[in-house]
């Protein structure tokens, strides 16, 4: 362990239940973490929500770190992330079609409908250029909200093979849009 970086120096203490170092763990990076659960889900008061529970787990869980083999603010990000998915999750879950239909305005225009046709068709062709497991990751993490480790689990891949997948199709996607 890298006792040089104070991060991982006081999740180490918190393991250990030392209050005052959980304090200074948050000090140093609720600001990080609560941009990212603000990114995921895009409201404030559920990404202040969501940022409770993640403080609530590191203090549960900081006696794992040691092993996940990440960096101290990897691990921390990634809890967040996980958190506030499992919000919109939760979110997609509590929300009937009648609630559903009262947030989209059923009536585009002509122009609208056109415009997103075409998008639609330009992404889906991109994405089946894809090879089919990749193709499938893809439509999974980023239209289904799969995690990368439920992917990594279910195309029996290591993490950061699945990542690594991720990464090289986006970047073939984007290539393929601008053409």
């Amino acid at each position: 362990m890298n006792h040089h970086d104070p991060i991982e120096s006081l999740i180490s203490q918190t393991a250990l239940g030392q209050r005052h170092a959980f304090d200074s763990l948050y000090s140093l990076t609720s600001a990080r973490l609560f941009g990212v659960c603000l990114r995921v889900l895009n409201n404030r008061a559920e990404a202040e929500d969501v940022l409770q529970e993640v403080y609530i787990t590191i203090w549960q869980k900081a006696g794992s770190y040691a092993v996940t083999g990440n960096s101290p603010m990897t691990w921390l990000i990634t809890i967040a992330r996980n958190r506030s998915i499992d919000m919109l999750r939760k979110r997609r879950k509590n929300m009937g079609p009648e609630v559903l239909e009262r947030l989209v305005d059923p009536t585009p225009g002509p122009e609208q409908q056109l415009l997103q046709k075409a998008v639609k068709n330009q992404l889906d062709t991109c994405i089946d250029a894809l090879q089919d497991d990749k193709a499938g990751a893809v439509r999974r993490v980023y239209l289904e909200g799969d995690s990368y480790q439920d992917l990594a689990s279910r195309y029996n891949v290591p993490l950061n093979t699945m990542r690594t997948w991720l990464r090289r199709s986006l970047l073939k996607i984007k290539e393929c849009l601008g053409q």
